[in-house]
């Protein structure tokens, strides 16, 4: 019994308690939110709150893990990634909108591609832990090295599942990992450059019509280049939303009274358009509330790395940072109507189990990072 209480009053004394407390924060109030949408049902609510449970343990987990010794086996994680997406080519269910990006087992599904963000990002930062040691990240076979294990984790995610969202969160981590890494800026201005190449190709031959409706929707042009009727489909959902958060005002509706959120007036509002339901029941109180404890999450996770010493950890840590901006930005985005409607949740707030597991084992890495001294290997540096 003393022994269980000391190890309990070590991790809440060696820990990082204050981001996981804003994690609980942030799920608790996700949680409150879904209990009042008139889509969700019981069963739902139930795989949230087990998931938040599930979450809280690898939490604890992660804590314990050194991430140094994860990151040595970055060639398995890898490989694991890729089998472990591929399962959806013979179990993969799909979406209304031809998505096919979840395992199903009963009324719980688990989304591949969420979960390996995590593996992308140590594999990331480990590369160019590794570069960076021996002075070759400028070197043009260093980054060709980095952007293939991208390319192959996109291409992976894009050909299997046709999920665009997931994808696109790759490249915005990778954009990020790169960036503090220390990749001279000539690099990003040359890639930027082959993107605004490729793209007009890839979205007139490649992508799909509903595909090309998505992500111009929130553009002006939009009308000129996409069907007009796709066009029309894809922005009622967002013009709801941005309907329904209007209607809220400075203080809502109240929780469990919004017109639109109780008459089921916006598809798919417990998962990717939340944002909306906080608007119309608690206003603008409570999308501030949602969007300052996002903030303060990735300002944590941002903190902790810079105070690691450890440039392995460092990374890990940006990555997990670039993942939560990124989906923070274009979930709300998406609700305002001002971002493409591509299927991204809202970190800790949107229903999902996959979300919140890989959102609260995320948190925990970090937390393992904050808890671990500088390795032997990196104190002369």
């Amino acid at each position: 019994m003393r022994t269980a209480v000391t190890a309990i009053l070590k991790f809440f004394s060696e820990a990082d308690v204050f981001l996981l407390a804003l994690s609980l924060m942030s799920a608790t109030y996700g949680t409150i939110l879904i209990s009042s949408i008139a889509i969700a049902d019981g069963n739902q609510l139930y795989v949230q709150i087990g998931a938040i449970i599930i979450g809280v343990g690898l939490f604890i987990l992660f804590s314990y893990i050194d991430i140094d010794i994860i990151a040595d086996k970055s060639k398995l994680l890898f490989i694991f990634s890729m089998l472990f997406i591929s399962t959806l080519l013979i179990w993969g269910v799909g979406d209304d909108v031809g998505r096919v990006a979840w395992l199903r087992f009963f009324d719980i599904g688990i989304q591949p591609a969420e979960i390996v963000k995590i593996p992308f990002i140590i594999i990331i930062a480990k590369m160019i832990t590794n570069f960076k040691e021996r002075k070759t990240l400028h070197s043009v076979m260093s980054l060709l090295q980095i952007v293939v294990v991208f390319a192959i984790s996109f291409g992976f995610v894009m050909i299997v599942s046709e999920d665009i969202g997931t994808a696109l969160i790759y490249f915005a981590i990778l954009v990020g990992m790169l960036f503090v890494g220390g990749i001279k800026l000539r690099w990003f201005a040359f890639g930027g450059a082959i993107i605004a190449t490729v793209f007009p190709f890839l979205l007139d031959n490649v992508f799909k019509p509903h595909q090309r409706a998505r992500i111009l929707s929130p553009f002006p042009f939009s009308a000129d280049m996409v069907d007009p009727v796709e066009l029309a489909r894809v922005r009622w959902q967002p013009d709801q939303s941005v309907a329904a958060i209007s209607s809220g005002g400075f203080r809502g509706q109240g929780l469990g009274s919004g017109r639109l959120t109780q008459g089921r007036g916006i598809p798919a509002q417990h998962t990717d358009f939340i944002f909306s339901a906080a608007g119309e029941e608690l206003g603008f109180v409570g999308c501030i509330l949602i969007v300052a404890l996002l903030v303060a999450i990735i300002v944590r996770c941002i903190y902790v790395g810079t105070k690691s010493n450890n440039p392995l950890g460092m990374l890990v840590c940006t990555g997990i940072a670039s993942k939560l901006i990124a989906q923070t930005i274009e979930n709300i985005g998406m609700a305002l109507g001002l971002m493409p409607v591509i299927g991204i949740t809202l970190p800790f707030f949107s229903y999902g189990g996959s979300s919140i597991v890989t959102c609260f084992a995320a948190m925990g890495i970090v937390s393992g990072i904050k808890m671990r001294p500088k390795p032997v290997r990196f104190r002369s540096l």
